[in-house]
């Protein structure tokens, strides 16, 4: 690893060892080394985390950059049982961009803050000249109080049930679609939403949830090899339980991905307890956002460090980090 290249921001194998070779060796500390969407601070009361947006194009089917911003920091702090609270926003513009379109950005975000109950209560505005930046970059950082505890991607175990929250891929092939002018003449939209709801619905139900990751760069895959390293498991998923629209299958298809690869921002992993699976089931099932929900599988000690995909004809495959350029610019 010579040089910094595209692959290594895309939510995988490059990027993780990116991360654990230059950033952690540099800033290595407890906290940082759990490896979680947020951090866990003040004594497990608050979360903390931050996140940069460059997605390319800024508004695309079903959302821009700025819900993107909102929805990113906001679900990660959910992903720790944490009500978002409080955010930042800084901003880099581009030399010449449109007002209207800042305008219709920062009204996205205003949006999905009030869907959170969230607040901007600090930020910054740099213009840099043209080319120096490709539109609109934003950071957005968050603080939130934890309203469950425990919540960690470091405390599965076997027996454990794994549940999707919702179809998979829609962002990362709605991306695809808009950034190549592509017209599947269809409903492809990306999920990017808010997950606070869900979360707060789930834990006033009484659902003890043992870890919980939203499926961004690298998806599901990345989510559930960081999961069975974190934990020491085996995940066996089953192929035929995996819920995936027709329009992202054919994206897939056409073009050679894997659903499980590709990038969400509505769309989490969960892992309960067997007992109840069946209750957390009803309540996903009661949301609008999460209605695609399905469990996909099973927490083991077959393979340990492995996810496993079981497919309908009795073989199985280990379901590996996402690896190379995987969809650039996709949040």
């Amino acid at each position: 690893m010579k040089t910094v290249t595209l692959a290594h921001g895309n939510g995988g194998q490059e990027n993780n060892e990116l991360i654990s070779k230059v950033f952690y060796k540099a800033f290595k500390n407890e906290i940082l080394e759990k490896s979680e969407d947020a951090a866990v601070i003040q004594d497990g009361t608050l979360a903390f985390s931050t996140d940069s947006f460059t997605v390319s194009p800024i508004e695309f089917a079903g959302a821009d950059i700025g819900k993107l911003a909102v929805c990113g920091t906001c679900n990660d702090l959910a992903m720790m049982g944490a009500k978002p609270k409080y955010l930042t926003c800084s901003v880099i513009i581009e030399e010449g961009f449109e007002v209207e379109t800042l305008k219709r950005i920062v009204n996205s975000m205003k949006i999905e803050l009030e869907k959170n109950g969230a607040y901007v209560v600090s930020g910054d505005t740099k213009v840099v000249p043209r080319g120096s930046v490709d539109k609109i970059f934003i950071n957005t950082t968050g603080i939130g109080e934890i309203k469950q505890k425990g919540i960690s991607s470091n405390e599965i175990l076997e027996g454990d049930v794994i549940i999707v929250s919702n179809s998979v891929g829609k962002h990362g092939a709605t991306i695809f679609a808009a950034r190549e002018g592509i017209d599947f003449s269809s409903s492809l939209e990306s999920d990017c939403a808010s997950l606070w709801p869900v979360v707060e619905k789930l834990i006033e139900n009484g659902i003890k949830i043992r870890a919980l990751r939203d499926a961004t760069r690298g998806g599901v895959s990345a989510v559930l090899n960081e999961w069975a390293k974190q934990s020491n498991i085996c995940v066996e998923i089953d192929e035929e339980k995996i819920p995936v629209t027709d329009e992202v299958n054919g994206v897939c298809e056409m073009l050679g991905f894997e659903a499980l690869s590709l990038a969400n921002e509505g769309t989490f992993v969960m892992a309960i307890s067997k007992d109840q699976e069946e209750k957390a089931m009803d309540i996903l099932k009661s949301i609008d956002t999460t209605k695609e929900a399905a469990i996909i599988g099973t927490v083991s000690s077959k393979h340990l460090g492995k996810v496993v995909l079981n497919s309908p004809w009795g073989t199985a495959r280990f379901i590996d980090l996402p690896t190379g350029e995987l969809l650039p610019r996709i949040c």
